[in-house]
């Protein structure tokens, strides 16, 4: 491509075209994920959905590679791409809150703490994660879970109906009613259909919720583990708690005779009142040995989404692995135990986030989430600020996955996925979902424009099958 060809797409653009040569690059290719370093040809942020198009047919005329971010949050870096267009969605911020029909429609660049920020006055939220700065679109297409999930259902559960722009350039509208076959397949099918351009989400009655962390010594974690996961599944849906093993942190205002210890933790959220939240802890607190520190109170919704966002600053080392877990037995807990124990950095963890109540009143075929039937989403982290220890992160988390896995499903949350994992491993997140968002992807991206994420190859038809053959 030449000077002219760029100077061509910047005149199309309200957004701002950002080049390797020009200044502000280096700025605009960082993502969360300090561990990935990749250098797009070009960065188009886009103002509007108009800009969207444009980027959209550029690339595709251009034959260029297309890197779709919007919060940057993806642990793999699916956001930037070498030597491609990366179409920055990150300007485009805005929310409409309708508390009649509780709704709220966000645009493709916010943030979950963006909406929670603005439903927040109306006593109500979306369900979303467990940490403020990811990026909703990334978080919704790969399917969502957090504190909200076991009472009102993943992400896409509250998902209504989406805007995007297509390989070809066009924008539709997917929903229930229109497009049905492609709303199916974004709720949980990731980025392979096109650039998702408006979200409209179902929001519920969220204000005040009694919540937050209770950490034990990591001598406790066996009980802790067992005790958490025999009480789960007859808690109260309105309780969402999720076990970590995990460090102290060693900063305030966490206890200093614990600083970078190992240890256990259960961090919740009751949406009700305090009364009603103790209640609900009490089976497991009261079986409990005392932990280090019991930091659960009332607080506003969005101040527990925010409450780690001090320690997980962007530009972090990161090296992620996921299963779904459909059973913790005491040899899978020893292993985790043992692994843990090995961790290289302060920050590095594993959670295990509930998947049931609400998740599994919806069928594994309404969507193309797959995983109804597992009982928690696991997540190995490798976490640290210093890029020499990269090899470390990656060498444990890798160690850990593999010697826990063999007690898990074979499929894995797509959002806690790098991408080196291969397609064996992608075809076992989707397991029999996989086949028909093939024919999806087929219909909608039938040349796989839209191949920078955990790619579902567009299905073969009869006439390319005989034409192979």
């Amino acid at each position: 491509m030449t000077d002219e060809t760029h100077a061509k797409l910047r005149e199309g653009l309200r957004g701002e075209l950002i080049l390797r040569d020009e200044n502000g690059y280096d700025e605009a290719r960082k993502i969360y994920n300090g561990m990935i370093d990749k250098r797009p040809l070009l960065i188009a942020r886009c103002a509007d959905v108009a800009d969207v198009i444009t980027a959209v047919k550029y690339a595709r005329d251009n034959d260029l590679l297309i890197a779709v971010r919007g919060g940057g949050h993806n642990g793999a870096g699916l956001g930037i791409c070498d030597n491609g267009l990366v179409i920055d969605l990150s300007a485009m911020k805005g929310i409409h809150v309708d508390p009649k029909t509780r709704t709220v429609r966000v645009a493709p660049g916010c943030t979950s703490g963006d909406v929670d920020h603005a439903t927040h006055p109306f006593a109500l939220a979306v369900p979303f994660g467990i940490v403020s700065t990811t990026g909703v679109a990334g978080l919704t297409l790969g399917g969502g879970t957090g504190y909200l999930t076991r009472r009102y259902g993943l992400t896409i559960d509250n998902l209504l109906e989406a805007d995007l722009v297509l390989a070809d350039g066009s924008v539709v509208r997917a929903g229930k009613s229109e497009n049905p076959d492609l709303f199916w397949a974004l709720r949980g099918g990731g980025g392979n259909f096109g650039v998702v351009t408006s979200f409209l989400f179902q929001a519920h009655p969220v204000n005040m919720i009694f919540g937050g962390p209770v950490f034990w010594e990591a001598k406790d974690a066996q009980a802790v583990m067992q005790v958490y996961r025999d009480y789960l599944p007859e808690a109260p849906e309105d309780l969402g708690a999720f076990v970590g093993l995990k460090s102290v942190p060693s900063t305030d205002p966490f206890p200093r005779e614990y600083w970078g210890k190992r240890a256990c933790a259960i961090i919740s959220c009751y949406n009700g009142t305090e009364e009603d939240g103790r209640k609900a802890m009490a089976p497991l607190l009261d079986n409990l040995p005392p932990p280090i520190f019991n930091w659960m109170g009332v607080m506003p919704y969005p101040a527990l989404q925010a409450l780690f966002d001090p320690l997980l600053p962007k530009g972090l080392q990161w090296y992620w692995k996921g299963d779904f877990v459909k059973s913790l037995p005491d040899e899978a807990i020893a292993t985790h135990i043992a692994q843990a124990a090995q961790a290289p950095s302060e920050l590095s963890l594993m959670h295990l986030y509930p998947i049931d109540g609400a998740v599994r009143r919806v069928g594994k075929d309404e969507t193309a989430w797959n995983a109804r039937d597992a009982s928690w989403s696991m997540v190995i982290a490798a976490i640290d600020p210093d890029p020499a220890k990269a090899a470390d992160l990656t060498a444990w988390a890798k160690t850990y996955w593999a010697s826990i896995h063999p007690h898990n499903g074979e499929g894995g949350y797509v959002n806690f996925m790098m991408d080196d994992e291969g397609e064996a491993r992608v075809r076992a997140s989707y397991g029999a979902n996989y086949e028909r968002l093939s024919q999806v992807k087929r219909t909608y991206d039938p040349f796989n424009l839209f191949r920078v994420n955990q790619n579902i190859k567009p299905a073969i038809s009869a006439e390319q099958g005989r034409t192979a053959a």
